[in-house]
C-alpha cells in the first residue's frame, strides 16, 4: 500500500509542477482537467502525508528511547510520544484504506430523483410530498440546485408521482442510498379515530447520464407532444411545450413539463431516459457479476424497504443498517447528514470486507 501511495503522491507533485508551466496555465481546458485530476489525488496524498509525519515522529521518538536517558520524566515524554505517533499511524492507514477503494465513476455526477406515492392513497402523496421537500431542504443545505422536470399533484397537498434534477458536487455520491421504498407510520389529518396507519413511497435516484455517455438509438423512440397542465393562471403553457418520450424496445415513459419551452423538454427528458436505461443496464450488469454479494446497505431495488419513519415514536429506523434515530422532525426539514453518513460508512466498511476476501 505505501508504494502505491508514494507513487500517487508522485503523480500530485507532477501535476502540480504541469500547472505552473506557462503554456498549460493560459490553456483553460488544460488546467481545468488537470486541477479536477489533482482535486480527485488531494485527500489520498493529504492523509499520505499525515501517516509520513507520524511515522518519522515515531521513528525518531523510538531511536532516542534506544539511545538511552537519565531522566525518567524525559524517557515517559518519549514513550507518551511514540505511542501516541504509533495510534495515529493505524488510524490514517484505516483512512487510506477506504481512500483507496476503487470510485464509483458517478459519484460526482448530479441526480435525478423520483418519488411516487405507494400504498396509502392520499397519505402516501402526502408523504410522498413530505420526502420531495427532505431532499430539496437537504440540497438547499449543501448549496445544490434543485430542478422540477415533471410533477402530477393532488388536490389536496400531494404528489402522486415527481421527477428532479439535484446538481451539486457529489449529489450521487450522498443520495445514492436512499433508493427504495419509504414507510411512514403516523396518523393522517383525515383519521378521525387517531389510527395509525401506514403508507410506502417509492423512491429512486439515478445518476444523471447525458445522451453522449449512453448510446440511444432514435428509431426506438416515439415522441409525443402536449399541453403541460399546471395549476393555472399565467402558469398554465398555451402550447404544446411538453414532451412524452417512449423507449420502445423497453416501454419505459419519460415525460417532462417543467421548462417553457418544448426544446429544453425534450433535452431533460432524454437525458433522464439515458440515465433511467444506463441504471437498468447497471442493475442488471451487477445482478448477473454479483448476485451473491448483496451490499449491506441494500442494492438500491426499488421494492426493497429501507426505511420507516414512525411520526408517534419520533423516529426513523434505516433497516440496512438497523439504525434509529429520534429526530424525525429535523430529518424531515432536511437534516439528513447524519443518517447519510452512516450509510456511507456501512458500505465502506463492506466494501473493505469484500476487497479482503
Amino acid at each position: 500500500m505505501l508504494e502505491k501511495l508514494k507513487e500517487i503522491e508522485e503523480k500530485f507533485v507532477d501535476i502540480e509542477n504541469r500547472m505552473a508551466q506557462p503554456e498549460v496555465y493560459s490553456d483553460v481546458n488544460a488546467y481545468a482537467k488537470l486541477a479536477k485530476e489533482q482535486k480527485e489525488l488531494f485527500p489520498v496524498v493529504e492523509a499520505y502525508r499525515r501517516y509520513r509525519r507520524s511515522e518519522e515522529t515515531a521513528e525518531e521518538a523510538r531511536e532516542l528511547l534506544e539511545a538511552g536517558t537519565d531522566d525518567p520524566e524525559f524517557k515517559e515524554l518519549l514513550r507518551e510520544e511514540f505511542e501516541e505517533a504509533r495510534q495515529q499511524m493505524e488510524k490514517v492507514a484505516d483512512e487510506l484504506k477506504v481512500l483507496l477503494l476503487p470510485r464509483d465513476p458517478n459519484d460526482e455526477r448530479n441526480v435525478i430523483v423520483e418519488i411516487r406515492g405507494g400504498a396509502g392513497g392520499d397519505e402516501a402523496a402526502l408523504f410522498a410530498y413530505d420526502l420531495y421537500r427532505m431532499y430539496n431542504m437537504y440540497a438547499e443545505s449543501r448549496r445544490w440546485k434543485t430542478e422540477i422536470a415533471n410533477i402530477n399533484e393532488t388536490g389536496i397537498g400531494g404528489i402522486k408521482e415527481v421527477s428532479f434534477v439535484i446538481e451539486g458536487e457529489g449529489a450521487y455520491s450522498r443520495l445514492k442510498f436512499e433508493s427504495g421504498v419509504h414507510r411512514v407510520q403516523r396518523v393522517p389529518d383525515t383519521e378521525a379515530s387517531g389510527r395509525i396507519h401506514t403508507s410506502t413511497v417509492t423512491v429512486a435516484v439515478l445518476p444523471e447520464i447525458d445522451e453522449v455517455d449512453f448510446e440511444i438509438n432514435p428509431a426506438d423512440l416515439q415522441i409525443d407532444t402536449y399541453r403541460a397542465s399546471g395549476a393555472g393562471g399565467q402558469h398554465v403553457n398555451k402550447t404544446e411545450s411538453a414532451i412524452r418520450i417512449t423507449h420502445i424496445p423497453t416501454g419505459t415513459v419519460v415525460e417532462c413539463q417543467d421548462e417553457r419551452s418544448q426544446h429544453k423538454n425534450r433535452d431533460r427528458a432524454m437525458k433522464i431516459l439515458a440515465s433511467r436505461l444506463y441504471e437498468a443496464e447497471r442493475q442488471k450488469q451487477e445482478a448477473e457479476v454479483a448476485a451473491e454479494r448483496k451490499s449491506q446497505v441494500g442494492t438500491g431495488d426499488r421494492s426493497e424497504r429501507i426505511r420507516t419513519y414512525n411520526f408517534p415514536q419520533g423516529r426513523v429506523t434505516d433497516h440496512r443498517i438497523g439504525l434509529t434515530l429520534y429526530k424525525i422532525e429535523q430529518i424531515m426539514n432536511g437534516d439528513m447528514d447524519e443518517l447519510i453518513d452512516a450509510l456511507m460508512t456501512a458500505y465502506q466498511a463492506e466494501r473493505m470486507k469484500a476487497a479482503a476476501e
